[in-house]
């Protein structure tokens, strides 16, 4: 069975996700939590497969529990629930490296098919949200059309890359990946000379340009 982690801060709606999953004998809820911190708690103590996470909860967002738990390295797949047909949003997911994002309009319907893509290693987004992904996908293209160079980037370039666009520093950057200030700095160095970047701050604006596609 898929071990689940439901997170929500409605009580009523939790509960009704946790039932329908109950209902079957593909997943097991392992944990309910109402707010994010308590979520990130039950994630390290419980280690369920899927975390199921309302966007908006008190404390800690869905997408703020995402990115600590990135950082700890706690080995779990997300699924973002949100009530918010929010281009922005959506994008702050994808950057996260969220596997089902789902509006909470289309939950009872959607969550299944998405538990069970998730748990197969596949992507899924509500078909209320596909655009996004079609529109993410095409600037995807447009932008390594542009800039071929970016597949010459090694897995961690591409992860500092990233964190340059959430406009992190090199310090932050160094603590959140365990690696030293100066292999920060060496690797924006050779971010630049294989992205063809000259000038003060030019990756930065080439990083925030381009983050919604990074």
């Amino acid at each position: 069975m898929i071990r689940v982690l439901i997170a929500d801060d409605h009580p009523v709606f939790r509960h009704g996700l946790a039932t329908i999953l109950a209902d079957g004998k593909e997943f097991e809820v392992v944990g309910e939590a109402s707010e994010g911190s308590s979520a990130l708690a039950m994630m390290e103590q419980l280690a369920p497969d899927i975390a199921v996470l309302d966007i908006a909860m008190p404390g800690m967002s869905g997408l703020d529990v995402v990115r600590t738990a990135n950082e700890r390295n706690i080995e779990v797949e997300f699924v973002i629930l949100t009530m918010y047909n929010d281009e922005v949003y959506f994008h702050s997911a994808m950057e996260l490296g969220v596997k089902g994002y789902v509006l909470k309009e289309s939950a009872l319907h959607d969550l299944l098919a998405c538990l069970r893509a998730v748990a197969d290693g596949r992507f899924y987004v509500s078909p209320l949200v596909s655009h996004y992904l079609v529109k993410r996908n095409e600037e995807l293209k447009t932008l390594y059309t542009a800039q071929p160079s970016l597949r010459e980037l090694t897995p961690t370039e591409k992860k500092i890359l990233r964190l340059i666009a959430e406009n992190r520093t090199s310090r932050e950057i160094g603590k959140l990946l365990h690696i030293s200030y100066r292999t920060v700095q060496n690797h924006r160095t050779n971010i630049c000379q294989k992205l063809n970047l000259q000038g003060y701050n030019r990756l930065l604006q080439f990083a925030l340009e381009n983050r919604s596609s990074l």
